[in-house]
């Protein structure tokens, strides 16, 4: 079950389950139609159940948790895995721990919103644990998160990973006598930061006045980017394929303000280029050994990413070590077809545990 249909979440969501059609996994994805997404898991093969739901919080739940109820009675699937907040909530009210469920915050909900929101949407995050089989994170920093807001469900750390056969190297390097290209690829809101790029890119354009940079994504702060930003400036609108753009780039940046484990930076590395990111969630444990001095920044200071973007543009040299690394990195640890199987097994040993917890309650 999954919401949002756009995004790092879906291509997740597609990755995980193009390998688990391949391995003979039974896959039903229930979400909304909107999207790229549910044409293209009905194109891998999957049975695709149209769930009607809204990517933010409001008093549509009832309805959506209702549909959701009654697809899990229809499917009646094995194990559920719920991504991201909307599909949390709505699957654990729908299923209430009768069908083993997991659950994959892709950040947590609570980092997305302040005051009385977010206390409530902790108070929901540790009333769930009753109801999660297994919190699955993508990283360290997202299950610490987790923790310090006192959701102690049982979880799994599986770092995301990317499909190493599309996200490749390409034959050769961007020339040094080009004009730098900076690329930033996320949805243009306020998680992924953009706006603290932009007030970073005048400085950057005063120290390499050639550079250009490109936003690459949409979303609800498109406007508003759009009105503030410089002639050096480029956007995108959204593409169906990312990867000719890190291909196309110099350096690749992505200034989140909050993140489980992003993919951009793991997709950007694969496809041989370095990057620049803030220090937050799953952030620092994506880079390759050693790059965080020079590729990690703290979140919405724009004074310290343009130091940090200017160095890198500025030492052609530097950029093609850790572009070579960062792929080398990237491809021992972040394939997607691994966290596949660690997903497997997870859904094997809540499965399995469901079975025990049946057999003896029958036998007391």
């Amino acid at each position: 079950m999954v919401q949002p249909v756009e995004g790092g979440v879906a291509r997740v969501v597609t990755d995980l389950v193009r390998d688990q059609l391949r391995d003979g996994f039974r896959v039903a994805v229930a979400c909304p139609e909107a999207g790229p997404l549910s044409a293209e898991l009905a194109r891998l093969g999957a049975r695709v159940h149209p769930w009607r739901a809204t990517r933010s919080p409001s008093p549509a739940l009832l309805g959506e948790t209702l549909r959701a109820a009654r697809l899990i009675r229809r499917v009646r699937p094995d194990v559920i895995h719920a991504h991201s907040a909307k599909a949390g909530v709505a699957a654990r009210l729908a299923a209430r721990g009768r069908v083993p469920t997991v659950f994959q915050p892709h950040a947590w909900s609570f980092e997305a919103v302040d005051g009385i929101t977010a206390r409530l949407s902790r108070g929901w995050e540790r009333a769930a644990v009753r109801w999660t089989s297994r919190v699955v994170c993508v990283s360290e920093g997202e299950r610490a998160t987790g923790l310090r807001a006192g959701v102690l469900a049982p979880c799994s750390v599986i770092p995301n990973g990317v499909d190493l056969d599309h996200y490749r190297a390409p034959d050769d390097t961007p020339s040094p006598d080009d004009a730098p290209l900076v690329v930033c690829v996320g949805r243009l809101c306020r998680q992924k930061g953009q706006d603290v790029l932009l007030r970073a890119w005048q400085d950057v354009r005063a120290a390499v006045p050639g550079a250009h940079l490109v936003l690459v994504g949409d979303g609800p702060d498109l406007p508003a980017l759009r009105a503030c930003a410089p002639r050096s400036v480029s956007f995108t609108g959204s593409v169906s394929d990312t990867a000719a753009w890190y291909r196309a780039a110099d350096l690749v940046v992505l200034p989140s303000r909050w993140e489980g484990m992003a993919l951009a930076p793991l997709e950007a590395m694969a496809c041989g280029r370095p990057v620049v990111v803030t220090d937050v969630g799953g952030s620092a444990e994506s880079l390759a050994p050693g790059h965080a001095p020079l590729c990690l920044v703290p979140p919405d200071e724009p004074d310290r990413l343009a130091r940090a973007i200017t160095h890198l543009l500025t030492n052609p040299a530097l950029r093609t070590v850790l572009a070579r690394q960062g792929h080398e990195h990237v491809s021992t640890t972040h394939d997607v077809r691994q966290t596949a199987r660690s997903i497997a097994e997870v859904y094997r040993d809540v499965a399995a545990l469901q079975r025990s917890e049946h057999r003896e309650r029958i036998s007391q």
